[in-house]
């Protein structure tokens, strides 16, 4: 008995040891980070970047119109099916916001979830679109961010509030391992090398990170890339969000004009409007630039007509 109570003490200890290896932070490598150490920050390039990220949309306030979104004090808490995720300051203020932050920090944080304490962020934060991002193009933006104004806010912190098991932190470690890629979902070969599509693919998987919303996920909340932009519940409440693949279902109706004039305006082609967090997005993208705007219409005319996902 002795003998098998040491056994099954030895196999806990293994399995302790073996889960706290495979959940370990993976930070981005030193010698990348040092590649970027000579880059002349890009400002009017960091803007763009931050309205196609949809920054102030989570991060600025929810009434906030005009300069006030340019204050990242935090915004109103993500509401989901795991629980309620909180919504940071990320401000340049020293000790409310990420003012401390090294250049590291933040590109770990966008690229590989990890915050500056070595804790895993939850995917909640789109650092599965984000990882997707050059490093180069990290560094305009968190210029940009740095230009913007300090936010005090107090001692507030933003808590993710979650049932069990998804309150396990560590374990997204796990999560990381089996879905986080910075490999796009369709292929330089699928959109034939055109430059005008692999701009509109960078735009919509990465800082755009429309996959979070327009694609469906699978059990452990991860985007299901075989049925990519096909439309999915919405992650924050009541009804769906629409499929914007170039099938029936999704967008074949529309030229690509159609949808340049959508992201900038709001106004489908029927003269309907879009509206819910739509509305957030088109006042981002509003801030694009057209070529930009034009990239992601042939991007989304381009990439797989699927159906409605279920």
């Amino acid at each position: 008995m002795r003998r098998v109570l040491i056994v099954l003490s030895l196999l806990v200890i293994a399995g302790v040891i073996g889960f706290w290896w495979l959940t370990m932070p993976q930070p981005l490598p030193a010698d990348r980070l040092a590649a970027v150490d000579g880059h002349e920050p890009d400002l009017a390039n960091g803007e763009a970047l931050f309205w196609a990220g949809g920054c102030a949309s989570c991060h600025a306030a929810a009434d906030a119109e005009g300069d006030a979104r340019l204050e990242l004090g935090g915004g109103a808490p993500l509401e989901s099916r795991y629980g309620t995720f909180g919504v940071p300051n990320v401000s340049p203020h020293r000790e409310d916001g990420i003012g401390s932050w090294s250049f590291a920090d933040f590109a770990n944080a966008m690229t590989r979830g990890i915050g500056p304490d070595g804790r895993h962020y939850y995917p909640a934060f789109p650092y599965a679109s984000y990882a997707k991002m050059p490093l180069d193009d990290l560094a305009d933006l968190w210029a940009f961010m740095r230009s913007l104004p300090p936010v005090g806010n107090g001692p507030q912190v933003a808590r993710a509030e979650l049932a069990f098991p998804y309150n396990l932190r560590r374990g997204i470690g796990l999560w990381k391992r089996a879905y986080w890629s910075d490999e796009p979902v369709i292929s330089d070969a699928a959109l034939d090398d055109d430059a005008q599509l692999l701009r509109g693919r960078y735009l919509v998987e990465g800082p755009g990170h429309c996959g979070e919303c327009h694609t469906p996920r699978n059990w452990a909340g991860a985007m299901d890339a075989g049925r990519w932009l096909a439309g999915a519940p919405n992650p924050e409440g009541e009804g769906r969000i629409p499929n914007i693949t170039p099938h029936e279902d999704g967008v074949a109706g529309w030229t690509e004009d159609d949808l340049v004039y959508g992201l900038e305006s709001g106004f489908t082609p029927d003269f309907d409007s879009m509206g819910s967090t739509m509305a957030a997005v088109v006042k981002n993208f509003a801030n694009v630039s057209a070529d930009d705007r034009a990239a992601i219409a042939a991007y989304l005319k381009a990439i797989p007509a699927l159906p409605d996902a279920p």
